[in-house]
């Protein structure tokens, strides 16, 4: 009897294999030949599953954002009953910095696919280009609680914190990647500032 094909766990290796062969070498450099390599099939194979380049790339946007997301909701179920507004907001903060193999490969890709949705009319009308509206909303939402609650300095202003942490966090994490600073220096670096948002206990 005939193997039976799992279609979407190879559309996922062939996605992975792209985020690897982008992390080697630039997802500029990336082709669907480069890909078919990096994931050990053809071309041909690549090709049934994703008909175009921008077809995977898309998908493989798809998948970083998922992946990010889950490695958030991990920090934040490991965080157990401390996962309050503060605990919440350290664990998306601590996810912008790589500080393992597929943080560093996530944000590096991620940070590329910034870099060419600038030029890129297929990646301009993407999604991905709300994200970052949307943590901070949240961040700002979890920031309200946790003023409520007395927990954070008097006089926060919620929607301006959110901003800056987020891009105090996503230029931390950039300067990880530039090799600027380790990870660790960068980790207490967001500990000194959250201290300063957190005072209390």
């Amino acid at each position: 009897m005939p193997k039976l094909v799992d279609h979407e766990e190879r559309r996922a290796h062939i996605v992975d294999a792209l985020l690897r062969a982008a992390s080697a070498t630039g997802l500029h450099a990336v082709t669907m030949r480069s890909v078919a390599v990096e994931a050990g099939v053809s071309v041909r194979l690549v090709q049934y599953y994703f008909d175009t380049k921008e077809q995977l790339l898309l998908a493989t946007l798809t998948r970083l954002g998922e992946r990010m997301g889950e490695r958030i909701r991990d920090r934040v179920r490991a965080a157990g009953a401390s996962a309050d507004p503060r605990g919440i907001v350290e664990a998306i903060l601590l996810e912008a910095v790589p500080t393992d193999e597929e943080s560093r490969t996530f944000h590096l890709v991620y940070t590329e696919y910034a870099v060419l949705s600038v030029t890129d009319p297929v990646l301009a009308g993407q999604a991905f280009r709300a994200a970052p509206d949307e943590m901070e909303t949240f961040l700002a939402a979890q920031l309200r609680a946790a003023e409520q609650a007395g927990r954070t300095a008097p006089g926060l202003d919620a929607r301006q914190e959110a901003v800056l942490l987020l891009a105090v966090s996503a230029g931390l994490g950039l300067s990880v990647l530039l090799g600027q600073r380790p990870a660790e220096e960068a980790v207490a670096v967001l500990h000194y500032h959250l201290a300063r948002i957190f005072p209390q206990p």
